[in-house]
């Protein structure tokens, strides 16, 4: 690999490790308001789950995959897997 290559394959890859970071924190603050819905779920004594929700959240992403040029059933994979997580987080509030 010459030089100039190696060192446009580490631009690529420092530009991917930040958006990477710039993910994890965009999940850290997704996770700390639903940590405030699985409060208010609690408190108001509504379910952990709301399959209405999640099927429109499901909708809504896979139409902005769509628009985003991204592959719809890879953006349903991944809201349904932050579903669960928050739906397994807002269950243990609830025994809390």
């Amino acid at each position: 690999m010459s030089q100039q290559s190696d060192s446009k394959l580490r631009e690529y890859r420092e530009s991917i490790d930040n958006i990477d970071a710039a993910l994890v924190f965009l999940l850290s603050e997704r996770f700390k308001i639903t940590k405030k819905v699985g409060h208010y779920k609690k408190a108001h004594d509504l379910p952990p789950a709301d399959k209405a929700r999640e099927r429109e959240q499901v909708r809504r992403l896979r139409e902005l995959a769509k628009a985003a040029h991204l592959d719809p059933d890879f953006s349903e994979k991944f809201i349904n897997f932050v579903i669960q997580e928050v739906i397994r987080n807002h269950e243990q509030i609830r025994r809390s």
